[in-house]
């Protein structure tokens, strides 16, 4: 007979989260998520299978907590104000109670950049490949030619990743001066 769960799985992923957006996957044991989420061994292994296991539904947590503001970025008809937007809005995720650490998905993007873990590269693309996707539809306009939308739509794909990681030391005026010259050159 198994034993029934004395956590909710969502709230101990959501500190498993906090605790993989804080030190990274690498830098994270397992007796820090033991730790941290509260539960033992036995459990999140039960559970989740391995670290992996939780750091998968830790991607997918944070995938979902940040869904409105991608939604909000999809649905706005303002072209690239909504992209500008979207800017702010991410900025404005990092800098809520605990979350001091630049965006996760960014963070994962460049801890498993040359990563063959085929799981976390489909989520990593996925997330990078669909956020360009939006960029690239916000773009166009009939002055623009498929190139340089493209062109345009990297530069603020490399932009957000800069504005990720300038979210862990720069401070509010600084990171806002930054995203008005991004979008002073688009």
């Amino acid at each position: 007979m198994s034993r029934k769960k004395q956590y909710i799985e969502e709230e101990v992923i959501d500190k498993a989260m906090r605790l993989f957006w804080r030190n990274g996957y690498e830098n994270t044991s397992m007796q820090m998520l033991e730790k941290e989420m509260g539960i033992n061994k036995f459990s999140i292994y039960s559970s989740f299978g391995n670290k992996h296991g939780v750091f998968i539904k830790s991607i997918e947590l944070y995938k979902r907590k940040t869904n409105k503001m991608f939604t909000k970025l999809k649905e706005e008809n303002n072209g690239i104000n909504d992209i500008k937007t979207f800017f702010y809005d991410s900025v404005d995720v990092c800098y809520q109670e605990g979350n001091h650490k630049g965006c996760l998905m960014t963070n994962t993007y460049n801890e498993f950049s040359n990563t063959t873990d085929s799981e976390i590269n489909e989520l990593i693309n996925f997330f990078m490949n669909s956020l360009k996707e939006i960029f690239i539809q916000k773009l166009k306009d009939e002055s623009k030619n498929d190139e340089t939308i493209l062109k345009e739509a990297n530069f603020l794909l490399l932009a957000k990743h800069g504005l990720a990681a300038a979210t862990r030391v720069n401070n509010k005026k600084e990171i806002s001066d930054y995203i008005e010259m991004i979008f002073k050159n688009i």
